[in-house]
């Protein structure tokens, strides 16, 4: 029998050609429905903390012992910005010694010499593991080992001699063994930054014929800021609340001058209050001036 032939398609309704034939195909299925984590723990947490902070400020707020009207009173006082001038003042000499040197000894501790090398280890080793206090302490009392300095020749005659205790003041008690505390840390610091930056940033520089101090300031230095910044401002702050220490040598920064206060008005909680506003008012402009600086460091790797 012979095979059907196909079926010719039907003819147009308007007598033209006749119609292609449909082609169905099935319906694809609907993308599956993202349904959203419900994060029931998270906010419950977000709020029993925010419950505890509303707490804590309403007894702050409500408390009459602060004597929030005391501290206003005292908060400006010229006795209190002087004290808080000391401490700016003495931070900021602190931080810039002690990084002057905490540099050389950073370089010192990276170079090949052993001498260097040693002394460098051994300054850092002994002074980060003396508290600030006894050094603050042993400087204050060092007249009982050398009641007088001299200058002269080792083992021979000397040509200037000087009192130890009229050389060493109070203040200049608490800047040398604050700078000399804060070097130890500062050279780490500089240290870490330094081994940060790339060693074929060193040889395309030596290529160059650039020297070893011309290195390291114009080409090293610059990008080792960029891990020197941060810890560097965690210093700053660090140094600027130390500084309060240096009271237990008599020393009127804005601790000691807030104490001076209240030992003749007895009003301890809000005069503390003063100080601790006042710390806490600095460290944050610090901390927004540490942001900046680290943007500026940092543009280079923004713009990539």
């Amino acid at each position: 029998m012979p095979p059907t032939p196909p079926a010719a398609p039907a003819p147009s309704p308007t007598g033209g050609a006749p119609a292609a034939p449909v082609l169905t195909k099935e319906a694809e299925p609907a993308p599956p429905r993202l349904v959203p984590v419900r994060r029931t723990g998270q906010w419950a947490a977000a709020a029993v903390v925010l419950l505890l902070l509303a707490m804590a400020a309403n007894s702050v707020v409500r408390n009459e012992a602060f004597q929030w009207g005391v501290v206003a009173e005292y908060f400006t006082t010229p006795v209190v910005l002087r004290g808080l001038g000391l401490t700016l003042w003495l931070t900021a000499l602190v931080m810039v010694l002690g990084f002057v040197l905490g540099t050389l000894l950073a370089v010192a501790r990276m170079s090949a010499n052993p001498v260097l090398k040693s002394v460098s280890w051994g300054y850092i080793w002994f002074f980060r593991s003396t508290p600030v206090l006894v050094q603050l302490l042993f400087w204050f009392n060092i007249g009982a080992l050398y009641p007088q300095l001299g200058l002269g020749i080792p083992f021979g005659p000397e040509f200037l001699t000087v009192k130890t205790v009229n050389l060493l003041g109070p203040l200049t008690v608490a800047l040398i063994g604050l700078t000399l505390h804060e070097a130890a840390y500062a050279a780490e610091v500089v240290r870490g930054g330094l081994l940060s930056v790339d060693r074929g940033q060193t040889e395309a520089a030596q290529s160059l014929g650039l020297g070893r101090w011309r290195r390291l300031r114009r080409i090293v230095l610059p990008q080792a800021m960029r891990a020197i910044v941060p810890p560097a401002g965690n210093m700053l702050i660090g140094t600027l609340k130390g500084t309060s220490i240096v009271s237990v040598i008599a020393v009127q920064d804005l601790l000691y001058s807030v104490q001076l206060v209240y030992h003749r008005t007895y009003q301890v909680i809000p005069l503390l209050l003063v100080a601790t506003l006042w710390y806490a008012l600095v460290t944050t402009v610090l901390t927004v001036g540490q942001h900046y600086v680290e943007r500026y460091y940092g543009r280079s790797e923004r713009d990539r």
